[in-house]
C-alpha cells in the first residue's frame, strides 16, 4: 500500500509517501487501458482470496550462479535511499529490517525483465489491523507493487492482500504464514513495452509464487500501482531500480536476488517466410505420394502422404494434425511449418522410392510400402 506523506521531487519524479509518479501525472487524472467492468479499487465486497497453506522458508534459498545478489545477509551496500544516500534500515542476524520513517530504499542497479526471489517476515507479535499490519511492498521498476502484508487470519480489501498487484489484482490465494515466519516471494516480471514514439505496445505482466503457491499467473498490470486511484502508463526506461517500501512497520527481509531475463531473439524477415516451392504437376506429386513405414515401426500404422495443391500432406498416425510439405528441389520436400525436410531416393527411371526425414539434427527412415 502507498502511504500519503511528504511530497518531494527526486530526479524528475514526484514521490508521494515513497511512491514514484511523474511530475506531470496527478492522482486525479483519468487512467487509460482500464477494463470497462472491474471492481472498485479497494472494495471490501470483492471476494477475498481463499486460504491455502503455503510452505515457508527454513533458511535462505540457494542462489543461481547468474543471479545478482541484492542482500547476502551482511550489509545494504546494494541499496540506497530514495535520495541516493546510504540505506538507513537496520541490518542484523542475516536479515535487514525496515526502520520506520527512515524512508523507502531502492537498488543501486536498475532492472527490467527479471526473476526475483525475496524472503520476508512480518512483525511478531502482530500489531495493527487492515493495511497497518506488517505492511511493505516490492516495487518492480519502482512503480509496480507486489504487496507485502500480514494477512494471516486477518482481513483487508482483496486487492491489498499479500501477493496482490496492489490496488489492481488480488492474489488468487491467501498463502500468508503466521507473523514472524519467513515467507518467500518468487516473482517473474516482464516490463511494459513502449514504441519509439512512446506509445504503449504491451502492458507489464507478473507471475508471483508466494510460499510455493501461485498467487498471480502472468497477470497484466494496468499501470503504476497506486492508493485510491488507477494510473495510466507513462513511458519510461527499460530498466529502473527495485524499491522496498517503508510503511512504518518493522518488516524484515533476507535472501534477495534477481536474474535478468533476456528478450527473445526476433525472427528475421527471411526466417519468417514460407519455403520457396518449385513447380510440380499433380502427376509428378502423385509419384511421391504413398504409405511409408517410419523407422523400425514394423506392423504399426503407416505414415501417409497425399497430394494437396502444390505439395503433399503428411499424416503421422499418432499426430492429430495434417502437415503440409512442398517441393524445394528434385528430391527434397520441406515442411511448411517445421524446420524439417523429407528427402526421397530416386531410381534410374526417375521414380521416387524410400525417403529420409531430417529434423532437429537427426534422421528417420521412411520405407515405402507397396
Amino acid at each position: 500500500m502507498i502511504r500519503i506523506g511528504v511530497c518531494r521531487i527526486v530526479a524528475g519524479l514526484l514521490i508521494i509517501g515513497g511512491a514514484f509518479l511523474p511530475e506531470s501525472r496527478l492522482l486525479s487524472e483519468e487512467p487509460t487501458a482500464v477494463p470497462a467492468k472491474r471492481w472498485k479499487q479497494h472494495s471490501m465486497t470483492q471476494p477475498k482470496p481463499p486460504v491455502v497453506a503455503g510452505q515457508g522458508s527454513a533458511g535462505p534459498a540457494a542462489v543461481p550462479a547468474d543471479a545478482v545478489v541484492l542482500f547476502d545477509g551482511k550489509d545494504l551496500s546494494q541499496w540506497v535511499s530514495d535520495s541516493g544516500e546510504p540505506a538507513g534500515w537496520t541490518v542484523r542476524d542475516g536479515f535487514f529490517e525496515v526502520t520506520p520513517e527512515a524512508g523507502s530504499i531502492q537498488t543501486r542497479e536498475s532492472f527490467g525483465d527479471v526473476q526475483m526471489h525475496i524472503e520476508w517476515a512480518s512483525p511478531n507479535p502482530a500489531a495493527g489491523s487492515g493495511q497497518n499490519r506488517g505492511n511493505s511492498g516490492v516495487f518492480l521498476m519502482g512503480r509496480y507493487e507486489i504487496q507485502v502484508l500480514d494477512t494471516f487470519q486477518a482481513d483487508t480489501y482483496a486487492d491489498g492482500y499479500a501477493g496482490a498487484v496492489y490496488g489492481q489484482a488480488p492474489p488468487l490465494f491467501n498463502a500468508t504464514l503466521s507473523p514472524g515466519e519467513w515467507q518467500t516471494f518468487d516473482i517473474v516480471f516482464r516490463g511494459p513495452r513502449f514504441s519509439a514514439d512512446d506509445k504503449l505496445l504491451d502492458a507489464a505482466h507478473v507471475t508471483v509464487i508466494h510460499n510455493g503457491v501461485a498467487v498471480q499467473n502472468n497477470e497484466p498490470i494496468l499501470g503504476p500501482t497506486s492508493w485510491l486511484n488507477f494510473l495510466a502508463y507513462q513511458p519510461h526506461a527499460h530498466e529502473a531500480p527495485i524499491r522496498l517500501q517503508d510503511h512504518g512497520q518493522p518488516v524484515r527481509f533476507r535472501s534477495i536476488w534477481v536474474r535478468r531475463l533476456p528478450v527473445r531473439v526476433a525472427i528475421s524477415e527471411e526466417q519468417s517466410q514460407p519455403p520457396r516451392a518449385i513447380a510440380r504437376t499433380a502427376g509428378e506429386l502423385a509419384a511421391f505420394a504413398g504409405a511409408f513405414q517410419l523407422g523400425d515401426g514394423v506392423g504399426k500404422p503407416p505414415v501417409t502422404m497425399t497430394v494437396d495443391g502444390k505439395g503433399l500432406i503428411v499424416r503421422f498416425p499418432d499426430r492429430p494434425v495434417d502437415m503440409p510439405i512442398v517441393p524445394v528441389s528434385e528430391r527434397v520436400f520441406e515442411f511448411v511449418n517445421t524446420d524439417a525436410t523429407i528427402e526421397f531416393e530416386i531410381d534410374a527411371s526417375g521414380t521416387p522410392g524410400n525417403a529420409t526425414m531430417h529434423i532437429g539434427g537427426s534422421t528417420r527412415s521412411l520405407k515405402r510400402l507397396k
